[in-house]
């Protein structure tokens, strides 16, 4: 019988050296072959990874400086990443991918059901619908049509009643009240919901909508539903309630979610009553408990056709959160318009997003403040304004508008307020008048013009809400309910201090360099 193969040839060595018999002889041999075949090895990958290395950073930059270039429409915004990609070597291209791509590609239209360029038609007015000046207002509200079909296809609706509710002692109230009646559906979508007083609140009445057998859907959204410690998470599933959280991976080769949140607050009950404004499910808005950090805050009780405009919206955000689609009149019944007192308030949704290339709701305030006549009144948290935004203010101001922005004065996030304080110098320089609320922080958002056309909803006047996170305002038009909410921002102003040019010039040297630091980031705040 053969033995086994020689191996010795194999490796270049005398015949027979790697036979049984000599094993010893052959790994002394065959070691130092070895030995100079690793080195080579190793000679050659130190070669050659500094150019793999370099070759990758090269070919990153350029990819990334590439899609700054052709997918920034703010020519500034475009040259400032691709700066910043060419001068940082190996973090630049990195903190881009991870904070400059809008990785969001999704069928909002489709999902939405809207055709591109379709026509806007004017709604069918009822009887008492329009004040009793119908021409002029009528006028103004088709000048706002032409120009909100070429922003968003969504057509205004007539006979819509919007309530006013204030702080969480009467919003929360009226929410689980509508909850406990819904028998149908619910339909709840929330930036925060805090595990504490008020999250334990809506927890047990959505565990009793759910015990009914309505058809609850709950979106919170990924970066909001960590706001409190334990998170609310854990209670929901032990509750049997079906959820979903928006975006909430923070594996980066997924997405970066620190941008992009879905910050729209948003309840619909049996597809026909809804709630929405910029109040989030927190504790801090229970003001009459004395909260350790109390919110001040305002929410909208809305009834009529615009209802099922919020609805599409929360519809929108659960399929492409979860896949599942909301149909049939469990989700969309027919709503005939409101009949009841005050309800004369034409309106409609304007969701916005990163998704979009025309933000509708920052889009709508330019042509508003274009518009306006007489009055513009702001009411915000926070208030970073884009050049653009501020330079349409200033404007008005400068023709004779009156411009009155109100501010908090105390504010959860310091940095905003430092971050505003150099634009407010130039915003009273050209004639607007900014006021700053005394005692607790003030999260409430309005706007009205010319005591006419207003907004309520959940943006802010920032880079965030105007151009990174998704958001949901309405649109109203009616003299009634603009009266209403000029109202509530005169008590506003009665109990706040004026802003004046000397106080925000008199800053000290380190104070103005703080400031003008820190707004540099004001796109992200």
């Amino acid at each position: 019988m053969d033995g086994p193969p020689d191996k010795s040839e194999q490796y270049g060595l005398p015949t027979g050296l790697l036979d049984e018999d000599n094993a010893v002889a052959a790994q002394a041999a065959l070691a130092p072959a070895l030995f100079s075949n690793h080195a080579r090895t190793m000679q050659t990958f130190a070669d050659i990874w500094p150019i793999a290395v370099a070759t990758i950073q090269f070919a990153a930059m350029l990819g990334a400086a590439g899609h700054a270039m052709l997918t920034k429409s703010d020519v500034r915004s475009a040259a400032g990443w691709v700066g910043f990609i060419l001068l940082v070597p190996f973090l630049g291209w990195l903190i881009y991918l991870l904070f400059g791509v809008n990785r969001i590609q999704r069928r909002a239209r489709e999902m939405r059901g809207i055709r591109r360029g379709a026509a806007l038609p004017l709604p069918r007015a009822r009887p008492g619908t329009l004040p009793a000046d119908h021409g002029e207002q009528r006028r103004a509200l088709e000048v706002f049509a032409r120009f909100g079909q070429k922003v968003l296809p969504e057509r205004f609706e007539a006979g819509n009643a919007i309530d006013v509710l204030e702080n969480g002692d009467e919003t929360y109230p009226a929410m689980i009240e509508a909850i406990d009646g819904a028998t149908r559906s619910l339909a709840l979508s929330t930036y925060i919901f805090n595990n504490d007083r008020a999250g334990q609140l809506f927890l047990d009445a959505l565990t009793r909508a759910t015990a009914r057998g309505v058809r609850l859907r709950l979106l919170i959204d990924g970066v909001g539903s960590w706001y409190s410690h334990p998170s609310i998470i854990p209670d929901l599933k032990a509750r049997g309630i079906n959820y979903a959280r928006f975006l909430h991976s923070f594996l980066p080769w997924k997405m970066p979610y620190l941008n992009m949140r879905n910050h729209q607050k948003i309840l619909v009950v049996d597809g026909k009553l809804g709630f929405t404004g910029g109040m989030n499910i927190a504790e801090g808005n229970l003001v009459r408990q004395n909260p350790r950090k109390p919110i001040l805050d305002h929410h909208f009780r809305v009834e009529g056709p615009v209802v099922a405009q919020l609805m599409r919206t929360f519809a929108h955000e659960w399929t492409f959160t979860t896949g599942e689609i909301l149909d049939g009149p469990d989700w969309f019944p027919q709503i005939l318009p409101s009949s009841g007192p005050g309800a004369d308030i034409i309106a409609r949704g304007l969701p916005g997003g990163p998704d979009q290339g025309i933000n509708p709701i920052r889009w709508t305030l330019l042509g508003a403040l274009t518009e306006a006549r007489e009055a513009i009144r702001i009411v915000t948290p926070y208030f970073l304004p884009d050049s653009t935004l501020s330079t349409v203010l200033s404007l008005a101001a400068m023709r004779g508008v009156q411009v009155d922005i109100v501010l908090p004065a105390t504010n959860n996030l310091p940095f905003v307020d430092w971050a505003a304080t150099p634009q407010l110098l130039w915003l009273i320089e050209a004639g607007c008048r900014v006021w700053k609320t005394t005692g607790p922080f003030e999260h409430t958002k309005l706007m009205t013009v010319d005591g006419i056309w207003s907004m309520v909803g959940s943006a802010n006047w920032d880079g965030r809400s105007l151009r990174l996170n998704f958001e949901l305002n309405l649109e109203c038009y009616g003299s009634a309910f603009a009266t209403r909410l000029d109202r509530m921002i005169d008590a506003k102003i009665a109990g706040a201090r004026p802003v004046t040019y000397e106080q925000i010039a008199s800053r000290s040297l380190p104070v103005k360099l703080r400031d003008a630091a820190i707004r540099l980031a004001s796109p992200y705040l």
